[in-house]
């Protein structure tokens, strides 16, 4: 029997725009308008809106949210202040990665965790089944609108619409029950494309009225409606890992350049043994650019000289850079900038070069 394909509060508005859909994560969503190029242009110099209701939203409420936030992430939630949102993988017992999360503390006892769509009930069976002490926690997903909001023009146009003291000012920051043309929404200034910009949180059912208000306030600023293949250029350009591609349930986060975020120094979490016992990463992830012809898709063997050392795991033509670019998960000690290695395009082995990640970076 198929699995029925679910629409997001917007589908009606992608359809109306002339969006091309397709299934993804079990949505079916737009992977373009205009086409990815333009939509990823307009993002890098301007301003692009997105449609990413089919994230998973899950609530932590109660005296123990906290502990059970601690336990299920690597990252350090104790020093998170209301108001703040923090990144985190979040891990299985043998270390390796099961998700990338963000959790917004939301007040004194109470956290939103924002998970990937392709993993939402997975990470949800997950949490529940580690759940413990007085904590109420409900997937809320079905019920909310999230909308990103990015480029650099993304604050001029939320000006236009909202007073200086309701858009937060700091990176990872957000505001609560901000009122947007009539809907209540949470502003928060986060996104996945390297760009300034802003995710906006609603009820499902004002969906639509919240996008035709960032719509009227983006006319003047450039604004393009984008879709899921400018969404995977723009954070491929701008260094991000994606789930099922750089990160999987087999890749630790030190293999994958997150142990910034793994706290090590905290007494438990699910996964902390398995890290500790793995030692040094023998793996790494590598920034790749093309300097032969071909452009390196994913899962490309990677080679240095004739001897395989890793494949790569997402990789494409990027606009704004104008170059053939690829991220790899190689063998550790080919992590070398500057390095010469070989990725395998149609049976022909492909010079590139070791670079920093991420690719892009945004002038401030």
């Amino acid at each position: 029997m198929e699995e029925k394909v679910l629409k997001t509060p917007l589908y009606q508005k992608h359809v109306d725009n002339h969006g091309k859909i397709v299934p993804f994560a079990g949505y079916a969503l737009p992977v373009q308008f205009s086409g990815v190029i333009a939509e990823h242009m307009a993002v890098r110099t301007a301003l692009g809106l997105f449609d990413v209701s089919h994230m998973g939203e899950v609530s932590f409420k109660g005296p123990d949210a906290l502990a059970n936030i601690e336990n299920l992430l690597c990252n350090q939630y104790a020093t998170l202040a209301i108001g703040r949102v923090r990144y985190s993988p979040m891990l299985n017992k043998q270390g390796g990665v099961m998700d990338d999360v963000l959790v917004y503390r939301m007040g004194d006892e109470e956290y939103l965790m924002v998970v990937n769509a392709s993993n939402r009930h997975k990470d949800v069976k997950h949490i529940l089944k580690y759940q413990f002490g007085d904590v109420q926690i409900e997937d809320i997903s079905d019920g909310i609108c999230q909308i990103a909001y990015q480029g650099p023009n993304a604050e001029a146009a939320l000006k236009t619409i909202l007073s200086d003291d309701v858009i937060p000012q700091k990176y990872y920051s957000f505001v609560n029950d901000v009122n947007v043309g009539g809907v209540n929404c949470l502003v928060s200034r986060t996104g996945y494309t390297g760009e300034d910009g802003f995710e906006l949180y609603s009820k499902a059912e004002d969906a639509e009225k919240l996008f035709d208000i960032l719509v009227g306030a983006g006319a003047d600023f450039g604004l393009a409606l984008c879709g899921l293949g400018c969404r995977d250029t723009l954070r491929l350009e701008a260094g991000m890992p994606l789930y099922g591609h750089e990160m999987d349930d087999t890749i630790n986060p030190f293999e994958v350049g997150l142990g910034m975020f793994v706290k090590l120094e905290k007494p438990s979490f699910i996964g902390r043994q398995a890290l500790v016992a793995a030692g040094e990463p023998r793996r790494a992830r590598i920034g790749l650019r093309m300097i032969g012809r071909g452009i390196a898709r994913e899962q490309f063997p990677v080679y240095h000289r004739d001897k395989p050392v890793g494949a790569t795991t997402s990789g494409t033509h990027c606009p704004y850079i104008g170059a053939p670019i690829a991220m790899a998960i190689v063998e550790a000690p080919y992590k070398i900038e500057g390095k010469i290695l070989k990725v395998e395009i149609r049976g022909k082995l492909v010079d590139a070069e070791v670079v920093p990640l991420p690719f892009y970076r945004r002038q401030k």
